[in-house]
């Protein structure tokens, strides 16, 4: 996409390549020329497109709302031109087809950046040091220096051209931005936030509060993260983890949550005790597991091998061998994987079908 504002008078040439036609890209090309020229013109030529004029029944035009605001931000007046009457923008349909054989014909470039600064040296150039029409003794540059002290000023406070979206978040913590998913803390899951985007950057807001902050993909099907959201969601995973074995190892013996509050006074790695008392659950009865635990606490001693010397003791006095745990190969755990055996009575219908049509071939039939 191009943008080509043009000087009527003097035949001053700005040129701005972008890579969509969307609304702030279009007054994008505006700020730039405006800022080029240093002022502004007192009235815009329009071409009939939707980003200028919505709906034009006659002499009646109802312009876009956000051009308007943006005119009367810049105090300019925005003059559409009639329909199918091209003489009416002569000058500026010359204009493109001087920029298409004078600068962008067989012309290379590493990227929209790149381009952009050789149309700028181009305008600066080239295109400002050829004769002016409107007086071929004189340069465009040379005109344009007599013009330029008859455009509006820029005004104090330039309008922000920013990209927003308000977009919902779901189960993961992402949002879908330009086809380009861009992450947020995990707190911020299940809820509508607003995306505010420039060329370059890429803001996600909660209310008025920027939540995060990434440098803008133009890719398709992109995850740009930040390093401390994913570190963040996997410490919160962990610790869900640890919640869930925790509930289960309480309902299952509820003296560990007192061990597990001496532990922590002690300073203890709750999750490894956590983990310790789990292997010993699996490897006896949550009866067994209680008695020791309350034992451990009796001695004092709020510690996983407090708890296995415990149950030990307690299957000696019963005559039982110590347990061992056996941790099997997964392939060995197939193996004796109990496998249900299919009905025979299927295959004796199948027989009989078969039978029947050898004793009888037109019963098949």
């Amino acid at each position: 996409m191009t943008g080509v504002p043009t000087a009527i008078y003097s035949r001053q040439i700005f040129l701005r390549f972008c890579l969509d036609a969307r609304m702030e890209n279009f007054l994008r090309g505006h700020l730039a020329a405006f800022a080029a020229w240093q002022g502004v013109p007192r009235v815009l030529l329009y071409d009939n497109l939707k980003s200028a004029v919505l709906e034009r029944r006659g002499d009646a035009i109802r312009f876009h709302p956000t051009l308007l605001s943006f005119a009367g931000h810049y105090r300019y007046e925005p003059r559409p031109v009639a329909v199918a009457r091209g003489n009416e923008k002569g000058r500026v349909e010359r204009a493109i087809r001087f920029v298409r054989d004078a600068f962008f014909a067989a012309r290379t470039f590493a990227d929209l950046d790149d381009l952009n600064a050789q149309a700028e040296a181009w305008c600066n150039g080239f295109a400002a040091d050829r004769r002016c029409p409107e007086d071929l003794q004189r340069s465009v540059r040379a005109v344009f220096a007599e013009e330029a002290p008859r455009l509006l000023p820029l005004p104090d406070n330039p309008t922000p051209l920013l990209e927003q979206l308000a977009v919902s978040v779901n189960k993961t913590p992402y949002v879908r931005f330009d086809l380009n998913d861009y992450s947020v803390p995990h707190t911020h899951v299940r809820r509508v936030l607003t995306v505010l985007a420039d060329p370059h950057e890429v803001r996600i807001l909660d209310g008025a509060t920027v939540i995060a902050s990434h440098p803008r993909s133009y890719d398709r099907d992109a995850q740009i993260e930040l390093p401390g959201h994913v570190e963040a969601l996997v410490e919160q995973k962990a610790a869900a983890r640890q919640h869930r074995a925790t509930d289960r190892l309480v309902q299952a013996a509820p003296a560990s949550q007192t061990l597990l509050i001496r532990a922590a006074e002690r300073g203890a790695n709750l999750g490894a005790i956590t983990a310790a008392l789990m292997r010993l659950l699996a490897q006896t009865s949550a009866a067994e597991l209680q008695a020791a635990i309350l034992e451990a606490l009796r001695r004092g001693v709020p510690h996983p091998n407090a708890v296995r010397l415990a149950l030990a003791g307690r299957r000696e006095q019963r005559g039982e061998p110590p347990a061992v745990g056996v941790e099997l190969p997964a392939h060995l755990q197939a193996r004796d994987t109990t496998v249900r055996p299919h009905a025979l009575e299927t295959y004796d219908q199948l027989k009989e079908k078969h039978d029947a049509s050898i004793d009888d071939p037109a019963a098949e039939d």
